[in-house]
């Protein structure tokens, strides 16, 4: 498991002052990238090798808010990896209230420069599980 710290600004907020719903997904990459180097694994590298993970499905689900000047705290893992495919698991807390705001999925795929499926190499594999 990796943690990442996202700090709120006002660019991160709706009209209504709270975190707009789709920045998530944003922090969610963020998340996962931070995991994957923290495992040894540079995305940006294996994408010049043209080993590339494409999200397949996302899910995010909304727990409570978080403002301006608020800290999130994102626990990113890997939860299921099979053949080319993997899921990582995000619990997102706010680390001013101690609230759970946002848990939520994402599914990837290893895929090559043409975006077909390819077997995660086995050196990413050692790392990540």
């Amino acid at each position: 498991m990796n943690k990442t710290r996202i700090d709120i600004f006002y660019e991160d907020t709706d009209c209504g002052g709270v975190v707009y719903y789709a920045n998530y997904l944003r922090y969610f990459e963020r998340a996962r990238t931070n995991l994957m180097i923290a495992s040894g694994v540079d995305p940006a590298k294996w994408a010049r090798r043209n080993v590339v993970f494409a999200v397949t499905r996302a899910e995010v689900h909304y727990k409570g808010p978080a403002v301006y000047g608020d800290t999130l705290v994102i626990e990113t893992e890997v939860t299921d990896v099979r053949g080319p495919r993997l899921t990582f698991k995000y619990v997102v807390t706010n680390e001013n209230s101690g609230i759970i705001t946002a848990t939520g999925t994402t599914k990837m795929a290893c895929v090559n420069e043409r975006m077909k499926p390819r077997r995660i190499p086995a050196e990413i594999m050692e790392k990540i599980t």
